[in-house]
């Protein structure tokens, strides 16, 4: 049965989506590098209607001291949505999405960050939604990658990070906000393109096998796409080849 409010199809007769984009195309990306002053590494995403700001603090000495590690860097990472960045306003401060989303995102940069250059030091890592519409956990880990590299911590590679699933039974690439709500599946996944490597990869929903294999591939299509957005950010800022 179809949920109240649904529209009758996401895909049209010419194959398209209701935003003009064929089942494999991202939506567009704007990066930006280096835009707080105060951070040691920022950078801001604009990918569709998501408008997401990243900040990154540290290397530094840890505090307090007991969540010292003697052998590498605590990294942690705080996902905020502000209460202005939905239609309906929502209440500050952390709630269990929240909580989980930073939790998965920490985890898909602690296996790119080299942690063990930083014995008993603290990387802090914040990403801020200001405006939302699907995919913010992934939009902001992509993000969050590029203020890593602006404030100078060594890695294995940047994380790209796209979200796919399945919309009037059809896979599709970089859900919007009426795709997420009234499609069959979600899912966010999170890679180092250079390195083949995925760092995150969740599912909300159900696909076949077939469909999965499919699925994954797109993603890894879409992080490249990515990937490449990235590096010319990089570029602009810094220059080089």
């Amino acid at each position: 049965m179809a949920k109240v409010g649904a529209p009758e199809k996401l895909i049209t007769k010419d194959g398209l989506r209701l935003d003009g984009r064929r089942l494999d195309e991202p939506r567009p990306v704007k990066l930006e590098v280096g835009i707080l002053k105060r951070a040691d590494g920022s950078a801001y995403i604009e990918q569709g209607r998501n408008k997401i700001l990243a900040a990154v603090y540290g290397p530094r000495e840890l505090h307090p001291r007991h969540l010292q590690k003697p052998d590498t860097a605590l990294v942690r990472c705080r996902y905020n949505m502000s209460p202005f960045s939905v239609p309906e306003r929502r209440r500050p401060g952390p709630d269990r999405r929240t909580i989980e989303i930073s939790k998965v995102a920490r985890e898909a940069f602690e296996q790119a960050i080299f942690a063990e250059h930083y014995p008993r030091a603290g990387i802090d890592i914040f990403i801020e939604v200001l405006e939302a519409d699907a995919g913010t956990r992934c939009a902001g880990i992509t993000a969050a990658s590029l203020a890593l590299a602006d404030a100078g911590i060594p890695m294995k590679d940047l994380v790209s990070a796209i979200a796919v699933g399945k919309i009037d039974g059809q896979v599709v690439l970089d859900l919007t906000g009426i795709e997420d709500n009234y499609g069959q599946t979600d899912m966010p996944v999170a890679m180092m393109p250079r390195r083949n490597e995925i760092t995150l990869l969740q599912m909300d929903g159900h696909f076949t096998s077939e469909e999965f294999e499919q699925a994954l591939e797109l993603a890894i299509k879409g992080c490249k796409i990515l990937y490449e957005k990235q590096r010319e950010a990089l570029k602009t800022k810094y220059g080089g080849p």
